[in-house]
């Protein structure tokens, strides 16, 4: 179906933090399948992974036990808040499962009339008829009505807002901690918080999704980390198979109390081939220094861009963001400026809500090639012309 405006580029062979088209020409990565290749493109460890499970096993349904399954369950157990796991082939699929945690839970707890989950502006929580209906953005609604019923929207970071939608039939909060589609927008810590306290008090739900600032993204395996928050579940995807589609909603045994045999399913989730990739991921992401490179090179990113500004304060505005989820804020329109870097500079980003460049490069990533995104992105600045200067 044409519902992708696809550009130009067309990648046949990936290698590190760059991109190879049909005719062998050369693009930086900073878009990583947005923020899906964590590893970038052919990590020797994750290839290797994927290609021994695949000679070996690859599918067999739920219906089995899931030795694979359940090593990595474990594994993210022992990682996480969480006790217990189910595995997606998305992260609009582990959003979806969330949800329906959510609202079992207080069926089982006796209060099937608290089934809403208060959410967010300009949140992004996927594209199935579940997920479009927890955002209010127009854009992903308009033409799908009728809408599932069971949310209502609150300005993001407005703690008194979301407490003010609270009323009996609240199941709990759904919540970026960083928005990524919306802008880069950051939760702040009281917001956060506010939150989180506001669930202890009134026997709610905190539901975070971390889908795309989650899994080393930031610096650390998950964002609400550096906040001192705990959420009572969580979905993630992307970087969780490096490249392998896969998700995951995390829970507490409380919160997923309800969810017992037969109220939920998959017929590939979890399969053994998502499970190699997994593991080769968090092997990758255990290796001493890892998380600190991310750190590190997030910083990197972060101040080699403040410094450029200046020099091109016309066009940018500002920086936001962790770790290697950055936003470069525009004073223009942010998805041409995108469109000029990659066709014109061949750099690949990601545009996003607010006329905000989303910068999301492997997180494997190493200082000279932030210095060669920095000095293209410049260049580029150098030359672009302004829509409103046409």
């Amino acid at each position: 179906m044409p519902v992708y405006p696809r550009c130009a580029v067309r990648p046949v062979r990936g290698e590190g933090c760059y991109l190879f088209g049909e005719d062998g020409e050369r693009y930086l990565d900073f878009a990583s399948g947005i923020a899906v290749n964590a590893l970038g493109h052919g990590h020797p460890a994750l290839v290797k992974a994927i290609a021994d499970q695949a000679a070996t096993l690859m599918h067999v349904s739920n219906l089995y036990g899931s030795p694979q399954g359940e090593a990595l369950a474990r594994r993210l157990v022992d990682l996480t808040f969480a006790d217990t796991v189910f595995f997606t082939n998305s992260g609009a699929e582990a959003v979806e499962c969330a949800i329906k945690t959510a609202r079992r839970f207080h069926y089982a707890d006796g209060h099937p009339e608290r089934h809403a989950l208060i959410t967010f502006n300009n949140a992004f929580h996927g594209r199935t008829l579940g997920t479009i209906s927890a955002t209010s953005q127009p854009k992903m609604r308009d033409g799908f009505e009728p809408l599932l019923p069971g949310f209502a929207q609150a300005p993001f970071n407005d703690l008194d807002a979301a407490l003010a939608l609270v009323d009996e039939h609240t199941a709990g909060f759904l919540v970026e901690p960083i928005q990524g589609e919306g802008g880069v927008s950051v939760g702040t810590r009281a917001f956060l918080h506010g939150l989180r306290a506001a669930c202890d008090e009134r026997g709610l739900l905190l539901v975070l999704d971390e889908v795309q600032c989650g899994y080393g993204r930031t610096g650390t395996m998950f964002y609400h980390e550096q906040l001192g928050v705990t959420p009572d579940i969580m979905a993630v995807a992307k970087g969780i198979g490096g490249g392998f589609p896969l998700g995951a909603c995390l829970a507490t045994s409380h919160a997923a109390k309800g969810m017992v045999a037969g109220t939920h399913g998959s017929t590939y989730g979890g399969n053994p081939l998502a499970m190699a990739a997994a593991q080769a991921v968090l092997d990758v992401m255990a290796e001493p220094g890892f998380l600190p490179h991310v750190a590190a090179m997030g910083e990197r990113l972060r101040g080699a861009l403040e410094q450029m500004i200046p020099n091109h304060d016309h066009l940018f505005d500002h920086v936001r963001g962790a770790g290697l989820m950055v936003g470069l804020k525009m004073k223009t329109d942010a998805r041409r400026f995108v469109a000029h870097l990659r066709d014109e500079h061949r750099v690949l980003t990601v545009s996003a809500g607010e006329n905000v460049v989303r910068i999301l490069p492997p997180l494997v990533v190493e200082e000279y090639h932030i210095a060669e995104f920095v000095e293209t992105l410049s260049a580029a600045a150098r030359v672009y012309v302004d829509a409103a200067d046409d």
